[in-house]
């Protein structure tokens, strides 16, 4: 997370592709083309970030190898992988996807307010910390959410009762993480209403938690930049995931070893 101190109003943006994919596809800031190929159905999934290598091609072959083939039976199908990356976020968490002492903050962070769900709590922890409890960034964002000490000194509350508020109990932590893109996705609708900002809410409050909202006012939506259009696919990559529709395989069952 960088320093730091949408819902489309007009009905299209959370209905079509978000905005950062879009403009992803034109992004060149590291001048890294990244563009796998996965083929299923007939549909031809490319998505380019550029610089970080985050893309929704991995999630989508996943599907394909591991029994999403849209057909019977409940299995996830590419186009649903690509409607959750596309959506609002407000998927239903799969409690399976979390250790067992993070479902309750995650899911109670997620319902703080309607923008933002408990996925995106989930996808976007991986993102900044991968669940490291005890990180401290190179900017002194601490804990498991990776907030500022500002952030976290406005926003930190005693979530567990044990007498102390802190950035390195997840507790804490995420439940400030939810206040706090909470109030980035007012801020962010605020900017649609009044014609400063384009977008979805969850995309502006993503980009304004990654790096501020100033960014975002400036660049009057997501910054066509590598930085911001990465950090917003990257948390949104995640979403099926946490979802529960996107699973790594079993591991392999080790042969028995031969005693005769």
């Amino acid at each position: 997370m960088s320093s730091a101190t949408g819902q489309d109003t007009g009905g299209g943006g959370e209905e079509e592709a978000s905005a950062a994919v879009r403009n992803a596809l034109a992004a060149s800031g590291c001048g890294c083309l990244l563009s796998p190929l996965v083929l299923l159905g007939g549909v031809i999934v490319i998505i380019v970030i550029g610089g970080f290598g985050v893309v929704l091609a991995p999630l989508i072959a996943l599907v394909t190898a591991f029994g999403g083939d849209g057909g019977g039976g409940g299995q996830p199908s590419a186009d649903d992988v690509i409607a959750v990356f596309q959506g609002d976020g407000k998927g239903t968490l799969d409690p399976a996807t979390l250790p067992a002492d993070l479902v309750d903050p995650v899911e109670k962070a997620g319902a703080l307010c309607d923008a933002i769900g408990p996925t995106v709590i989930a996808a976007q922890i991986e993102r900044e910390s991968d669940f490291d409890r005890n990180l401290v960034g190179k900017d002194g964002a601490q804990g498991i959410s990776q907030l500022p000490p500002a952030v976290f000194e406005r926003f930190g509350k005693d979530e567990d009762g044990n007498g102390s508020t802190s950035a390195l109990d997840p507790a804490d932590s995420i439940l400030a993480q939810g206040r706090f893109l909470c109030d980035l996705a007012d801020q962010a609708q605020q900017l649609i209403d009044s014609g400063v900002a384009n977008g979805s809410v969850l995309d502006l409050a993503l980009v304004g938690y990654d790096q501020g909202l100033d960014a975002v006012r400036a660049a009057h939506g997501v910054p066509k930049t590598a930085e911001a259009q990465g950090y917003v696919a990257g948390v949104r990559s995640l979403l099926a995931k946490y979802e529960g529709l996107v699973t790594p395989p079993p591991s392999p069952t080790p042969p028995t070893p031969d005693t005769e």
